[in-house]
């Protein structure tokens, strides 16, 4: 009896990870599937290897794996989840190292680059859910509705990602490491940034979503 058990809970144990696989996997071209996994794989050994840095880096890795498999689950194209899983590790690590500090524009094109794709991931969660729509209304046909709509939602999205960001650097510098770089040019610049990211991202949010048999 307790052999059976033990076969039948490894089995059920089995099929609970291959769905979650199943859930979690980049479903698209080659190379997006790669560049998704490396990530993923380089952002595991980063939070690792983070303990001899500090916890920090542990808990920025941590953020950064949260991303990953939040944008694994997103309605997005293949190409957009690995540019995405990507920029998120490359932006930790560009904190980590001081890159922001020796290369000027660094920080404001992440600010650009990643709130813009993270408020197209937030939009697209806000419309497939169909929690703006009213009635009887699914939200399924909403990405078929006024442009100008989705713009204005996906930039509202992304100017409330910035200021959190904006928060979260403010919290890091006064309560966890005074080198995460603050002040008022760097906020206005990164809150410019990522708005603007966010508009960008509105225009071009129908090419950013995943369609019926993409592969």
């Amino acid at each position: 009896m307790t052999v059976r058990g033990g076969t039948t809970g490894s089995r059920a144990a089995a099929e609970v990870f291959r769905e979650g696989w199943a859930m979690l996997r980049v479903v698209g071209p080659r190379a997006a599937r790669i560049t998704a996994d490396t990530a993923a794989v380089l952002s595991l050994v980063s939070m690792v290897a983070g303990w001899w840095e500090g916890p920090v880096a542990v808990a920025l890795f941590a953020l950064v794996l949260l991303g990953q498999t939040v944008v694994r689950l997103a309605p997005l194209r293949a190409s957009a989840q690995a540019a995405t899983a990507a920029l998120l590790l490359a932006a930790a690590w560009a904190a980590l190292v001081g890159a922001y500090q020796l290369i000027g524009w660094l920080d404001l094109a992440m600010h650009l680059i990643v709130t813009g794709l993270l408020a197209a991931l937030a939009a697209l969660v806000v419309l497939r859910r169909g929690w703006l729509t009213t009635g009887d209304g699914s939200g399924a046909d909403a990405l078929q509705g006024a442009r100008a709509g989705r713009i204005l939602l996906t930039t509202g999205t992304g100017s409330l990602l910035a200021v959190l960001w904006e928060a979260g650097e403010w919290f890091g510098h006064t309560f966890l490491d005074p080198a995460i770089q603050v002040g008022y040019e760097d906020t206005i610049g990164d809150l410019t940034a990522g708005v603007l990211g966010a508009a960008l991202a509105g225009v071009f949010l129908g090419r950013l979503v995943q369609r019926d048999g993409d592969a």
